[in-house]
């Protein structure tokens, strides 16, 4: 990898960081570009090049992903759960989270929750084996 590359992977990669931090402040993406210290159209070129979305459905993406959190965990409103993680729509909301998610918000709370594995059974069953140690299949 070119030094340049690395560079610019590393630049985007702060800039996805500053997202993942303030996901729920209103972002741009010439807000985010200028963490990169790109222009806004070659930050969007790049970023999906390297991170296979845009900036925008990354963090629609990444505000779904929280907002799916505080309505397992917390017996909030939808609607202040929307607010909260920075959508400025009820409906934006709704539509993207049923894009991203399958259901709709008020349908996921209701539905099954995720099974908890116990760590010690997830380390087990991804502990490396050696070829003799492995059970037969």
């Amino acid at each position: 990898m070119s030094r340049e590359a690395e560079e610019l992977n590393r630049r985007l990669l702060r800039a996805r960081d500053a997202m993942d931090r303030a996901y729920a402040q209103p972002l741009d993406v010439r807000a985010v570009a200028a963490v990169a210290h790109l222009s806004p159209a070659h930050f969007s070129r790049c970023f999906r090049d390297v991170f296979g979305e845009t900036p925008h459905r990354y963090l629609q993406r990444r505000r779904v992903e929280r907002s799916m959190f505080l309505l397992r965990e917390t017996g909030r409103s939808v609607t202040e759960i929307c607010f909260d993680v920075g959508f400025a729509s009820l409906g934006t909301f709704s539509r993207t989270f049923r894009e991203i998610v399958g259901q709709a918000p008020s349908a996921y709370r209701g539905g099954p929750r995720p099974v908890g594995v116990p760590n010690c059974a997830l380390m087990a069953h991804t502990r490396p084996r050696t070829a003799a140690a492995a059970p037969a299949a």
